[in-house]
């Protein structure tokens, strides 16, 4: 006897679907790519992270890290000692985003004169339909 079950894969699929979206946007942003970059597999104080991610704010790294650690891409542990003391290090699926990232930057180098050129090509053409 076979059960059919409608909707549920569907279902699935449409969240995982929005979940990526989700993700994504938190992700692939300039402070976080950065981010997951220079903690590599290390692990690092706040005040490390912000003395090596050039030009970000305090501000700004405390949100970018929360939401690292809301995805579960950075862990954070915080040590009850005085003054307190918190790490940063990335999880196994931080690592993993890390290794993607790395593969995305091989690819841009791979293919630099590819993308270069078809740039330029593009400029052409747009500078000769606003003429």
């Amino acid at each position: 006897m076979e059960t059919e079950q409608v909707g549920d894969g569907d279902g699935d699929v449409t969240r995982a679907d929005s979940l990526a979206r989700e993700i994504f946007s938190g992700v692939a942003d300039e402070w976080a790519l950065l981010i997951i970059d220079v903690l590599g597999s290390r692990t690092l104080r706040f005040t490390e992270l912000r003395s090596e991610v050039e030009g970000i704010s305090h501000k700004m790294l405390t949100q970018t890290l929360r939401g690292l650690e809301r995805d579960g891409v950075v862990h954070r542990t915080v040590y009850a000692t005085v003054p307190p003391r918190v790490d940063y290090r990335l999880t196994e699926a931080g690592g993993a985003l890390r290794d993607t990232v790395n593969g995305m930057c091989v690819w841009t180098r791979r293919h630099l004169g590819e993308i270069e050129a078809a740039r330029r090509r593009f400029a052409e053409r747009e500078r000769g339909a606003a003429q």
